[in-house]
């Protein structure tokens, strides 16, 4: 299978290395397309494939078509594109908003995936969303999940609908995560620690925390249980947390981000 990738950004160059470091596929079986020259360049020293700058170059000799540029980019983009496109090809789109019936419109398609990631993609951790066309076959599809599961996880949803709903908790769920730690380490300076005692203690929590969690059956609230003694240390920051509704809030913003991402994808 040749596989182009439109966008060498970072989630672009994250896919293309992920592909070659599992050997799925082999660098001259993967072509990247890429408008900068100076981007270009860059990719050229990669080893990640050969790099195009013109979609007259590339896109008839790939059987699937990854798009990983801005969502912004794709009014000027696919009118570029589409003399290139065969009605055969799968069309594997990561951008954020971006529905299919829009990508089939503009590009004249049937065959599509619709991906959402996230950050740590970049470092193999990644958690992937995904949802089809009916078009897709069962064996396209099994081949990209296995493209996906190079940079992470990946996870099969029926609908569409929900791919707006993966985007509130594991699109946008790392900078939750990150939200929290930087208030665990602001805490922990204004308790005396260093800034890099401080990164240690609370990076370390976390990377435990949650390798615990997925090794044993137990829920969080059980765990949250278990670390906590009546009248201790726990109890009393778990006190405050309630009193201030922190749980609650934080399910109203990630209900935020989900009507975000609906208001987007109907722009």
């Amino acid at each position: 299978m040749n596989i182009l990738i439109i966008g060498g950004g970072n989630m672009g160059l994250t896919y293309a290395k992920s592909f070659l470091e599992a050997h799925i596929m082999q660098a001259k079986d993967l072509m990247i397309l890429e408008k900068s020259e100076e981007r270009a360049a860059v990719l050229a020293t990669q080893n990640v494939g050969t790099v195009y700058g013109s979609p007259a170059d590339c896109l008839e000799k790939a059987d699937l078509i990854v798009l990983a540029v801005k969502p912004q980019d794709t009014k000027a983009l696919f009118p570029v594109l589409k003399p290139y496109v065969d009605p055969q090809q799968v069309f594997l789109s990561i951008m954020a908003g971006v529905r299919m019936d829009y990508i089939r419109e503009e590009l004249g398609i049937t065959k599509i995936i619709r991906a959402m990631p996230n950050l740590p993609a970049q470092i193999g951790m990644g958690m992937t969303a995904f949802t089809s066309s009916d078009e897709v076959t069962r064996i396209e599809l099994v081949t990209v999940q296995n493209l996906l599961n190079t940079t992470g996880k990946a996870i099969y949803l029926d609908s569409e609908e929900l791919i707006d709903s993966a985007t509130a908790i594991s699109g946008s769920g790392p900078a939750y995560v990150y939200y929290y730690m930087n208030a665990m380490i602001e805490a922990a300076k204004d308790l005396g620690f260093s800034e890099s005692q401080a990164e240690l203690l609370v990076g370390q929590t976390f990377m435990g925390s949650v390798h615990l969690e997925n090794r044993n059956a137990l829920t969080c609230k059980e765990w949250i249980a278990k670390v906590s003694s009546k009248g201790g240390t726990t109890e009393a920051a778990i006190n405050v947390f309630n009193e201030n509704e922190v749980h609650d809030k934080i399910i109203k913003g990630m209900n935020a981000a989900y009507h975000r991402a609906v208001e987007l994808g109907n722009k």
